[in-house]
């Protein structure tokens, strides 16, 4: 689950995913996996997102995309996106019907 990775787009076959994924247990262990998916010139697609999903968490692991306050924002790369799945406790969903 650990490592920098090269992987073909779902979408076009002349996009790249830079994908860097942590699983959140060592060297020290945060508790959170972690996976970041970024392109040279665009932010990844909802398409893209979900195919790495699938390709890093089994179908019933929640994972999640976060928005924090903006305060709290980070960007130090402008087509990066970010999925995280907390190791210890299953995340709180809402109503299926309204997913």
């Amino acid at each position: 689950m650990n490592g920098a990775f090269l992987v073909r787009s779902p979408d076009s076959l002349r996009d790249t995913l830079c994908i860097i994924a942590d699983d959140g247990a060592a060297p020290k262990p945060i508790g959170w996996e972690h996976v970041s998916v970024s392109l040279a010139s665009r932010c990844p697609s909802w398409n893209e997102m979900c195919y790495v999903k699938e390709l890093f968490w089994k179908p019933e692991e929640c994972v999640v995309q976060f928005h924090p306050p903006e305060v709290d924002y980070v960007n130090i790369h402008p087509f990066v996106l970010h999925m995280w799945r907390n190791r210890s406790i299953k995340f709180p969903m809402p109503p299926k019907e309204l997913v």
